[in-house]
């Protein structure tokens, strides 16, 4: 391919390329982001190319390989164009059918379809499932139509349009004021808007500028970034050229997490394909302006993710946090100004030039502006990557688009915002989401990690998990953030122990301030939120726990007690024999008993009795029921099954 000199020259290579699709032909699209090459990808890829050619189809078939479609837990998805016929949880063996009877014959294969768990109904395409209709894919729209290693997908869907007119059309300076204008907020957890970073960045002296992606992304569950990046890297390179052009910078990098290889491989093939086709290096579509990029590969620590910390780690240091009496817009990468966004900042760049500040504006809310994709975790029906406009509601977000709790429990609240985040509760499910209303609640934004959570988790649980998490991966350099973790890890391990007394939530309370006036990085200064939030909205669970050495949702098992109802119990021997350390007494038509001082409360028998029977039970808090001799002495009275006596 040769060189593109010119704006006018990539207008007519989208004409050249488009002109030469055949829309009506036969196009098999297969996600293939990591979750799905998880499920098997891979092995469905390689069974459409081999009855492809068993058909004769290689020529009259077209098959793209895609990034991440978002609902991953129903991967592989396969979506077959033009009809648009969604197939889901595809395996090689459905291969065969697929060709013969929707390919060729335009069946519609009922077993692979989307089905409503309320009503049954099955979806025949994509727009119409729930967990796609109600969402308002901007940023991830290219993943379904773009094949990561192919850069004219990218162009014919109007890749680099918003470039050449910001390189064309536009000075540095209007750049920079159209970003300000849409109010870009920074989609990494910190909120802040980038066209004011830009602007620090542009404005300080200093040579050379650089600009950075943060693909680092280290929340548990969270997995926005990657799957931009893997399925639709050009779009972020386009924005990061853009903002290196608005700030003066001529060298980017992009710094990914280690256990990204699949963005590595997809990001290094558009690297090479944008330098080939003009887009990035010198005078980049003949405009003077030049501009190189280079990807850094973390080593995965969380902590990294800061700004202060990505940098040092570019520079071969340890990727510890600095001080932060100096920005790093002002003194970054070898103490020169340098620019740090994340992947999903930077994708809604080329939408704000193409399209403009004020389309952008009528997107979200008055403090959030546009769409943010969010990762929906834990109890939910329907989990996955989910972008919705600024502002929806929780409700929205759960109920129309997670589909509800799973089992049909009962809905208990949700974290956002990371492992720093806050739990919110039932009764703020109608807040809508953005950057201020989670604030005002007690948790944050953070990268877009959503964890919904039922009735079953305890919630002093949930912290002492965060905070155990954060303690892990602080780097440790300041007091406040490595001490101050260190104490409340060891109080909630104290309190789900039974060994919690009065005064821990008061002592969680004021440690829980020291560190965040006191800590060096946001992981400090954030890292109190989960158990704040939980005080905040769960205080009588830290009570129960506390006063009553009670769990009240049965998970601390220290809190809690097994045992087996005789009115229940059918001496299946089920719990008997799977029963890991003998606890059980009893043998055939006799009723079973837990020998209370060998049970190790692993759950076993509790797992393997019978639903239709449910005569194990799970307690806390209370008397434990009569162990192994009041009930040899019931069976010695005739109290055996089926009413036989001795």
């Amino acid at each position: 391919m040769p060189r593109l000199n010119s704006k006018e020259d990539l207008k007519a290579l989208r004409r050249k390329i488009v002109g030469m699709r055949d829309l009506t032909k036969p196009y098999i699209t297969l996600c293939s982001g990591t979750a799905c090459h998880a499920t098997g990808s891979d092995a469905v890829a390689a069974a459409i190319q081999k009855e492809l050619e068993k058909q004769g189809l290689t020529e009259e078939v077209g098959v793209r390989r895609t990034g991440c479609h978002g609902f991953c837990e129903r991967g592989p998805i396969i979506i077959i164009y033009p009809a648009e016929i969604c197939y889901l949880n595809v395996t090689p063996e459905d291969v065969p059918e697929i060709i013969s009877k929707t390919v060729k014959g335009k069946e519609i294969i009922e077993r692979l379809l989307y089905a409503d768990p309320n009503t049954g109904e099955r979806m025949v395409h994509e727009q119409d499932i729930p967990f796609y209709k109600y969402q308002t894919r901007l940023v991830f729209s290219g993943n379904l139509w773009v094949d990561p290693t192919n850069i004219e997908d990218y162009i014919a869907l109007g890749g680099y349009r918003a470039l050449a007119k910001a390189l064309h059309e536009m000075t540095p300076e209007e750049v920079l004021e159209e970003v300000k204008h849409a109010n870009l907020r920074g989609r990494g957890g910190g909120g802040f808007p980038a066209g004011r970073k830009w602007e620090t960045t542009r404005d300080i002296s200093g040579e050379p500028k650089y600009v950075i992606v943060n693909c680092d992304e280290g929340d548990p569950g969270a997995y926005m970034d990657r799957s931009i990046m893997e399925g639709n890297p050009h779009r972020v390179l386009e924005g990061l050229t853009i903002a290196a052009y608005a700030i003066g910078a001529t060298q980017g990098f992009v710094y990914v997490r280690q256990e990204y290889p699949l963005a590595v491989s997809n990001l290094a093939i558009a690297l090479e394909q944008a330098k080939e086709y003009g887009l990035l290096g010198e005078d980049i579509l003949g405009s003077g302006f030049g501009f190189d990029v280079i990807v850094h590969r973390g080593a995965g620590a969380f902590i990294s993710g800061e700004s202060s910390a990505l940098m040092n780690a570019i520079e071969g240091k340890v990727g510890e946090p600095r001080p932060k009496y100096v920005h790093t817009s002002e003194a970054g990468i070898w103490d020169k100004p340098s620019n740090l966004n994340n992947v999903e900042t930077l994708a809604n760049v080329p939408l704000i030039i193409e399209k403009g500040a004020d389309w952008f504006g009528s997107i979200g809310t008055e403090g959030s502006k546009g769409t943010k994709i969010f990762s929906l975790v834990g109890t939910v029906n329907n989990t996955g990557l989910v972008e919705v406009p600024m502002g929806t509601t929780l409700r929205d977000i759960i109920y129309k688009i997670g589909g509800g709790i799973r089992g049909g429990k009962r809905f208990k609240g949700v974290q956002t915002g990371g492992p720093s985040g806050g739990i919110i509760p039932e009764q703020y499910l109608d807040s809508p989401v953005d950057f201020d209303e989670l604030t005002k609640l007690g948790s944050m934004m953070g990268s877009g990690g959503m964890i919904v959570i039922d009735e079953d988790t305890c919630i002093v649980d949930l912290a002492r998990y965060f905070v155990d998490f954060l303690c892990d991966e602080s780097c440790g350099k300041c007091v406040p953030c490595r001490e101050g973790l260190k104490r409340m890890r060891e109080i909630l391990e104290d309190i789900v122990a039974g060994r919690g007394k009065e005064g821990d939530i008061e002592l969680l309370e004021e440690i829980a301030v020291v560190m965040k006036k006191a800590s060096l990085c946001a992981l400090g200064t954030t890292a109190a939120n989960p158990t704040l939030s939980t005080i905040r909205y769960f205080r009588d669970e830290y009570e129960a726990h506390i006063k009553e050495k009670r769990c009240p949702s049965l998970v601390c098992k220290n809190l809690i007690s097994y045992y087996i109802e005789p009115e229940k119990c059918i001496a299946c021997l089920k719990c008997l024999k799977n029963c890991p350390e003998g606890a059980i007494e009893g043998e055939k038509r006799v009723i079973h008993v837990i020998e209370q001082s060998k049970c190790v409360k692993c759950g076993i028998c509790y797992d393997v009795c019978p639903p239709k029977v449910g005569a194990v039970k799970k307690i806390s808090g209370k008397p434990v029921p009569p162990s192994l001799p009041e009930a040899e002495r019931a069976i010695r009275k005739g109290k055996k099954k089926g009413g036989e006596s001795d």
